[in-house]
């Protein structure tokens, strides 16, 4: 397991290596929930589930007026064309990432259009999916092979890095260098916090020590009991890491 923490990551803010997944149904929710977690949380990732309110691009402005960075987790995968022209429009809402699925030819599709502020992150296996998973669906690759290889399609067609378990980090870390940003869902913290349908989980502090710059934690500071304290248990461990 890798133990360095490289210097590109060293230059990310350290509070901002946390994103909180923003994981409601509703902007009423969502507001309440940031206002509550105040300055612990500086990054937020809002998904599918906030993309099918008429609210997105409303929270997405009201997240930035608030000195807020955002990741558009809107996992787009459809013919080149139609990814490049959703990644132009997406390159001028002000998020700072934004991920994708799909082959080289939707990769490359999305870096040509991302311009100089979003960052396209290439989702390679969901940490839903267990090895035997990827059996049922044919695919005659181990986990660890089928993250690395879309690891190497993403860094060959000028996506910026990768979402991926903590379980690879190392091995991404080894393969992409430095350059490539590893951003890591499936989080858990070390308190026995259940894993619900993530599989593949790991530690805020294994997560980093593997590799990854960033971490992706939903449930465990929604559900707390204090969202806000849970929150900044976390950032406390990060800070821990990074010193």
């Amino acid at each position: 397991m890798a133990t360095a923490i490289t210097e590109p990551a060293r230059r990310i803010a350290t509070r901002e290596r946390l994103i909180f997944a923003l994981d409601v149904p509703d902007l009423k929710g969502a507001r309440e929930l940031v206002t509550r977690l105040g300055d612990s949380v500086l990054f937020y990732k809002i998904g599918l589930e906030l993309a099918t309110s008429r609210h997105y691009f409303e929270l997405l402005d009201w997240l930035l007026e608030r000195d807020k960075k955002v990741f558009t987790d809107l996992k787009l995968y459809d013919i080149p064309a139609t990814v490049s022209a959703a990644v132009r429009q997406l390159s001028r809402s002000g998020a700072s990432f934004l991920t994708v699925h799909g082959d080289r030819a939707i990769m490359e599709a999305a870096a040509a259009a991302k311009g100089d502020q979003l960052k396209i992150l290439v989702v390679t296996v969901l940490t839903s999916i267990a090895p035997q998973d990827l059996a049922e669906m044919g695919v005659g690759l181990t986990v660890e092979e089928l993250v690395l290889k879309r690891a190497r399609q993403a860094a060959a067609s000028g996506c910026d890095g990768v979402i991926a378990s903590g379980l690879e980090a190392a091995p991404l870390r080894a393969a992409l260098g430095p350059k490539s940003l590893i951003v890591t869902p499936g989080i858990r913290p070390a308190d026995g916090a259940r894993s619900d349908d993530q599989r593949r989980v790991v530690t805020p502090t294994l997560a980093f020590r593997s590799g990854a710059d960033h971490i992706v934690v939903g449930r465990p500071i929604r559900d707390a009991a204090d969202p806000y304290a849970a929150a900044t248990a976390i950032q406390e461990e990060i800070a821990g890491v990074f010193g």
